[in-house]
C-alpha cells in the first residue's frame, strides 16, 4: 500500500538497501534488525516521506500481538478453497492471527501483484497454493524471512511445510470402482497439467487402469484448466467421439459441475449412458441427480493444520520443514451403478 505521498514499501526497501521484510519490521519496532540498518531505514523513510500502513497497526494494537498472515488463493470460486478458508480462518483466530486474501485466479502476474501487496501491508507470514512460476517468488520470500506454509500442492526443489492430501490414491480409488462396476472405457476430465494436483490425479487414473490390464487411451485423458467452462467443454468434446467413454472421472469439483452440464444439456441417463466419479465431494453431492460418487478431501482439516505449522514455523523458525499427506475417502453414491464386474 503506499504511502501518503505515494511512496511503498518496495521503494523505502530498494533505496535502503534492504528486504521489505527488514523495513516491515523496522516500522513495526521488530528487534531482530540491527541498529545501523534500523536507523538506516529510518532515514530513507523520512527522505521519501513514506507513511506506513495504521489498518495494519491498528489492528495489533486492537487485538495485542496478533498476527497478519497473508492468504493466497488460486481460485475462489472453487468450494474446495473455500473450505480450506474457512479451516484457515476459524483457527486463526484462536491463534490471535488474522488472514487478509488475494485471489490470483491461476494468473502468474496477479499473484506476484498480490506479493507484493501482502508484503506492503506489513504481514508477518504467507499461506500459499502455488501455481506455476511461483518458485521464485515464493522463494525470496523465504530468503526475506517470512514463514511461509503451502497448501494442497508443494513447490518443486523446495523445502517448504506442505498441507495436502493423496491425490494419487484418490484418483486410484475412483477409477477401480468405475472398473469393478464394469467399465473399460473410462474417460479422465484433468485440470491444468502444469498443476502437481493434476499430474498425481493422471497418475493414479492410469496406475488403476494399468492394475487391470486395461490399456491407456490418450485420447480419452483431456485437459485444460481446472474451471466449469473446461469441464462444459472437454466433456462435449469426448461425447462426440465415435467410440464415446462410458464413465467419465473429473479431476475436481467445478469440471464436475461443467460435464454434468454437458451430459444433461444432451439428455442423457446417468449411469445407464454414461457414469462420472468426481474428485472433490461437496455439501450439494447428494443434491444431484443421482447423487454423486466423489473423491472426499477435507479442506477444512487443511485449513486447521496449515495454522498449526505456521504457528510452529513462527514461533521456531530453525525446525524441520514437514510435508502433511491426508487420505481421501471415496464417497459411493449412484452415478456409476452398482453391478459389479463378472456378474
Amino acid at each position: 500500500m503506499a504511502g501518503q505521498k505515494g511512496v511503498s514499501l518496495k521503494e523505502v526497501a530498494d533505496k535502503a538497501g534492504v528486504s521489505t521484510a527488514t523495513v516491515s519490521r523496522v516500522i513495526n519496532s521488530k528487534t531482530v534488525v540491527k541498529g545501523e540498518t534500523e536507523l538506516r531505514v529510518q532515514k530513507v523513510i523520512k527522505q521519501l516521506g513514506y507513511r506506513p500502513n495504521r489498518v495494519a497497526q491498528r489492528l495489533r494494537t486492537t487485538r495485542g500481538a496478533s498476527k497478519l498472515i497473508g492468504l493466497l488463493i488460486p481460485d475462489i470460486q472453487n468450494p474446495f478453497y473455500v473450505d480450506i478458508i474457512r479451516g484457515i480462518e476459524q483457527y486463526a483466530y484462536a491463534k490471535n492471527f488474522a488472514i487478509v486474501i488475494g485471489n490470483f485466479s491461476q494468473n502468474e502476474e496477479r499473484q506476484k501483484f498480490y506479493i507484493e501487496i501482502l508484503k506492503s501491508e506489513s504481514v508477518d507470514a504467507f499461506i500459499v497454493a502455488p501455481f506455476p512460476g511461483m518458485n521464485e517468488y515464493v522463494k525470496e520470500l523465504v530468503e526475506e524471512g517470512y514463514a511461509v506454509v503451502c497448501i494442497d500442492r508443494g513447490l518443486a526443489n523446495m523445502d517448504l511445510d506442505v498441507v495436502k492430501v493423496d491425490n494419487y490414491q484418490g484418483a486410484f480409488d475412483a477409477v477401480e470402482h468405475l472398473i469393478n462396476v464394469g467399465h473399460t472405457r473410462i474417460a479422465h476430465i484433468s485440470g491444468n497439467t502444469l498443476i502437481p494436483t493434476t499430474i498425481e490425479r493422471i497418475s493414479g487414473y492410469e496406475a488403476a487402469l494399468n492394475k487391470y490390464g486395461i490399456a491407456i487411451d490418450r485420447d480419452i485423458i483431456v485437459g485444460r484448466n481446472s474451471d466449469h467452462k473446461s469441464g462444459v467443454e472437454l466433456s462435449a468434446q469426448l461425447l462426440d467421439m465415435s467410440n464415446p467413454p462410458t464413465a467419465i472421472f473429473t479431476s475436481n469439483n467445478l469440471l464436475t459441475l461443467g460435464a454434468l452440464e454437458t451430459i444433461h444439456s444432451r439428455g442423457l441417463k446417468i449411469p445407464e449412458q454414461v457414469a462420472i466419479v468426481g474428485f472433490d465431494d461437496m455439501y450439494w453431492a447428494m443434491s444431484l441427480n443421482p447423487p454423486l460418487t466423489a473423491v472426499r478431501q477435507s479442506g477444512f482439516e487443511i485449513g486447521r493444520i496449515t495454522i498449526e505449522l505456521l504457528h510452529q514455523r513462527i514461533a521456531d523458525p530453525t525446525r524441520p520443514f514437514v510435508s502433511i499427506v491426508l487420505k481421501t475417502e471415496l464417497i459411493v453414491r449412484n452415478s456409476c451403478g452398482f453391478k459389479l464386474k463378472g456378474m
